[in-house]
């Protein structure tokens, strides 16, 4: 009864001290932000007080690159993960406290996304009997117990359940707070997978669209690391030196991913180092020098994003475009992104108040924000988008 009633209590309070957590398919490391919360809806207000990333020890990386994309695996150690990773969330968010001097009794909740491991949407696994699935491990109650505050996570299986395929759910926090009166948005995430929201101008929550365009960065982190045992090719300095394959760009395109129907969701369990190498072999270009390959990849990521919006917008009406994640720091993606899309405005998340790198995870701490107090915004029957409260709470005790 009292942890109930504690919890009522956060969702009766004026505002929330919410902690957003993110960590995505580039497995680099946590993303922390913590967040001041108000209200609920379109009625939601946000202030970013801190924001970190916890970068993920090698080990720490390498533990999860073992189940990562496989469908071949050591369940044990799936299992072992699950626990471990709550755990280790939980301590890296005391650590983050201990660093900005918050006491863990002034944060109301943490918004955890999770670790995916595998995603599986029904158009990507084809198999009539089962539904669209996904994957998140980093247990909510090892969290919640680690560090003493409510923990909601697991956000993504109330999505599939209602008829989605579990991603991409930025669109309800984008719509939320960054929506706006007589302004159309494009908002582009670029971390391994990439994916936009759109926003309309006439504010309609039925008229809001979201889906995965393909690779983002995954690709090339992939490659830089393979061949420059780099993490990223930073502000895109590898890739600006190499020049384009035409023959091989056409056979990364050629997938039938970029011709299904909106929306629709993919991961690195398709677009991974493998799949290039297939196109190489189908397009006789298995000799493409590395520098080739990055600037090769890097127009593949802006092309298939490009394409994908220009699917859904209409030609007379005005965009501005907001872009955050890695692919935002990557001056030769951007370039080749605006290039074809010259009608656009294009500006930084952080115009919008929130730092690009902190999206995810902010987005996340106004998902268990509307939880505990929202809920009632209606986003019609646009496939993709169920009306729905997402995340699983853990109580600490």
């Amino acid at each position: 009864m009292r942890q109930i009633e504690k919890l009522y209590k956060i969702a009766c309070s004026p505002s929330r001290r919410i902690i957003g957590l993110m960590s995505g398919t580039s497995l680099d490391g946590l993303d922390v932000a913590l967040c001041q919360v108000s209200g609920s809806g379109l009625a939601t207000e946000l202030t970013v007080e801190r924001f970190t990333t916890v970068p993920y020890a090698e080990r720490f990386r390498d533990d999860i690159r073992s189940v990562f994309a496989k469908k071949t695996i050591d369940f044990q150690h799936l299992c072992l993960l699950n626990a471990h990773i709550g755990t280790q969330h939980g301590r890296m968010v005391l650590d983050c406290l201990d660093t900005w001097k918050v006491n863990a009794n002034e944060i109301d909740l943490i918004a955890s996304h999770g670790q995916t491991v595998y995603h599986a949407p029904k158009k990507q696994h084809g198999l009539a009997d089962y539904p669209n699935a996904t994957l998140q491990i980093g247990d909510g109650d090892h969290m919640a117990h680690t560090t003493g505050i409510i923990t909601i996570s697991d956000f993504r299986q109330k999505h599939i359940a209602a008829g989605g395929e579990g991603a991409p759910l930025a669109v309800y926090g984008d719509y939320l707070l960054f929506s706006k009166k007589d302004e159309n948005r494009i908002l582009l995430n670029m971390g391994g997978i990439a994916n936009f929201t759109y926003l309309p101008g006439s504010q309609r929550a039925d008229e809001v669209f979201t889906t995965d365009t393909g690779p983002g960065n995954t690709l090339l982190d992939a490659f830089t690391s393979l061949y420059f045992q780099k993490p990223y090719d930073e502000n895109g300095a590898l890739a600006a030196s190499g020049k384009i394959e035409p023959k091989l760009l056409a056979a990364l395109k050629d997938h039938s991913f970029f011709d299904a129907s909106f929306p629709k969701t993919t991961g690195p369990e398709v677009f991974n180092a493998e799949y290039v190498q297939v196109a190489q072999v189908r397009s006789g270009t298995q000799g493409t020098l590395p520098h080739d390959l990055l600037a090769t990849l890097t127009r593949f990521s802006a092309e298939t994003i490009a394409e994908s919006i220009k699917r859904v917008i209409e030609f007379s009406e005005k965009y501005t475009l907001y872009a955050s994640g890695g692919g935002a720091h990557n001056p030769i993606l951007m370039q080749h992104i605006c290039e074809q899309l010259p009608n656009f405005a294009v500006d930084s998340t952080e115009k919008l108040g929130v730092a690009g790198d902190a999206k995810e995870a902010v987005l996340f701490a106004v998902l268990a924000n509307e939880t505990v107090t929202g809920g009632g915004t209606d986003f019609g029957t646009r496939e993709g988008v169920p009306s729905v409260s997402m995340g699983k709470i853990s109580f600490p005790r």
